[in-house]
């Protein structure tokens, strides 16, 4: 399969969106199938793709929009925060997500730390990040222990937080 991660262009933006969505929303579907809550809101997507030092990255494959991240590099370009990364519904569990993360790897060589978060329920995630990709679970936020960064959904989320600490040396 071919395969390419290229950056996100205006273009691609309403499907790169509904696409994100849609596979966010699927994903809590299958562990709370009664619950009606929007899972990604769209104005979180534009907060992500606003932020200072975010890019956006398409994953193509066989000449389609399979999937994508955003990424958020702090201005010393030593940390690096995944904010966003998705596989199109229908085509999970081919390697796909480990490959736009190895290919984001290769295009910040200088990130030595990378940050992201996922909800406590999404074992896929929990498996895809630890077991894939190599981080490491290293918070919990929950009603007793929020986020910092997110002091407006404080108490409201269960999420792990995960590192990856990359050694080049």
């Amino acid at each position: 399969m071919d395969f390419a991660l290229l950056p996100l262009e205006a273009a691609d933006l309403t499907d790169f969106k509904r696409d994100m969505q849609e596979a966010f929303r699927l994903g809590a579907a299958a562990e709370f199938p009664d619950e009606d809550e929007e899972v990604l809101p769209e104005e979180d997507i534009d907060r992500s793709l606003n932020a200072a030092g975010s890019a956006a990255w398409k994953a193509m494959c066989g000449g389609e929009m399979a999937g994508g991240a955003v990424v958020v590099v702090d201005a010393d370009g030593k940390t690096g925060h995944l904010d966003f990364l998705y596989v199109k519904h229908g085509i999970q569990s081919r390697g796909l997500g480990q490959r736009i993360w190895q290919a984001i790897e290769e295009k910040y060589p200088q990130v030595e730390l990378w940050e992201t978060v996922t909800p406590y329920f999404d074992k896929r995630n929990l498996h895809f990040y630890i077991n894939r990709c190599g981080f490491a679970a290293v918070e919990f936020y929950n009603p007793h222990h929020g986020d910092p960064h997110a002091p407006d959904t404080a108490g409201l989320d269960y999420m792990f937080r995960f590192e990856k600490k990359i050694d080049r040396g």
